[in-house]
């Protein structure tokens, strides 16, 4: 670029702010800041902090060393930057980290995880929002292995409700420990809570790839939901003899037709009910009926509006009791449009009630 730009520091005489104008050519960097100057001017939200810290501090100095450009510069470095831009067919990230972000999602995890790991790179991004993702259980490791100090951090960066759930889940005597050292956080340094969030968050990356992503309970819990009541119940038996422990945690994440009115929202029945068929529903309900199942099909049926409730125990009374095998599937069948919802986040359903034996 020819033209220079017009500098003027505050208090110069005019001719000497015409002599100013005849400074050296604009840099790169020069025009970086003026481009920006001028979009913050027009109210742009530019997310410059995703910049990297030598590029933020770089287009800073350069800000605070311009004082006025005039109006053919700046016209001059705006058609130079969009003539660069009209230039641009594609951009790529850069750098194995940006490629993979950029097909995050799109190639399989496992990949990811392998080329992250052959390359030396970490994931990118804010590792306190990786770290925040991270279920209660996959959290309590690191509140336990940690420092104090350290987990007290993790905590402090975490929602109230789930740091509240960790603090459950850990010693009594440990768990005071990291509540008090919470205490002493007041002059802890942001570069500190960073250096401490990439360094956990490197732990993740550390893992083991896995070939599931459900662990083996969630798995089990899931396979037993639908599968019928008496083969589940055969199956728990004999794990409860085989590892009691691990029985009685699939337990707690079986959701079966009897759960229905504990942890299912009455508000969300009619929503369950329209994504099935009647008649399969008539089936399950006459089936539940004849299984003893009375509770679950009253609640179901007064969360129904009256008409609606009426009609289907009409036609269970004129269907009769079904075949053990075809009512067991009916109520399966409900259970499974029930977690459908859950898992496109339609409905939500309460945690299972403790164990009594727990």
């Amino acid at each position: 670029m020819d033209r220079q730009p017009q500098l003027a520091p505050p208090g110069l005489p005019a001719a000497s702010q015409r002599a100013e104008s005849r400074s050296p050519a604009l840099t790169r960097r020069q025009k970086a800041a003026i481009i920006v100057r001028l979009l913050l001017t027009e109210g742009a939200d530019l997310p410059l902090a995703q910049l990297p810290e030598p590029m933020q501090a770089e287009l800073t100095d350069a800000m605070a060393r311009l004082r006025i450009v005039d109006r053919a510069t700046l016209e001059q470095v705006v058609r130079e930057f969009i003539d660069e831009l009209e230039a641009v067919g594609l951009a790529f990230p850069g750098g194995m980290a940006g490629a993979l972000s950029l097909l995050d999602g799109r190639i399989s995890r496992h990949t990811a995880e392998r080329i992250r790991r052959e390359a030396g790179v970490r994931q990118t991004g804010d590792p306190w929002a990786r770290l925040r993702a991270l279920s209660v259980e996959e959290l309590v490791p690191f509140a336990q292995q940690e420092s104090t100090e350290v987990a007290a951090v993790l905590l402090s960066k975490l929602d109230v409700s789930k740091a509240a759930e960790l603090l459950g889940k850990l010693p009594g005597e440990h768990a005071r420990r990291i509540t008090y050292a919470v205490s002493l956080t007041d002059g802890i340094t942001p570069e500190a809570v960073e250096r401490i969030g990439v360094s956990l968050a490197a732990q993740i990356d550390a893992r083991p790839p896995r070939a599931f992503d459900e662990e083996p309970v969630k798995r089990v819990g899931a396979i037993l939901d639908s599968t019928a009541a008496a083969t589940r119940d055969e199956l728990l038996e004999g794990l409860e003899a085989t590892d009691r422990a691990f029985a009685t945690q699939v337990r707690q994440t079986i959701f079966a037709f009897a759960d229905i009115p504990a942890r299912l929202d009455r508000q969300d029945v009619p929503k369950v009910m329209r994504g099935l068929e009647q008649p399969r529903l008539v089936v399950a309900l006459a089936g539940a009926q004849a299984a003893g199942l009375t509770e679950v099909v009253d609640f179901l049926l007064s969360s129904l509006p009256g008409r609606l409730a009426g009609t289907l125990r009409e036609d269970m009374e004129a269907r009769g009791a079904p075949d053990a095998a075809d009512g067991d599937a009916a109520m399966t069948a409900v259970v499974t449009a029930i977690r459908r919802l859950e898992a496109a986040g339609e409905v939500k359903l309460a945690a299972p009630p403790e164990d009594a034996d727990g």
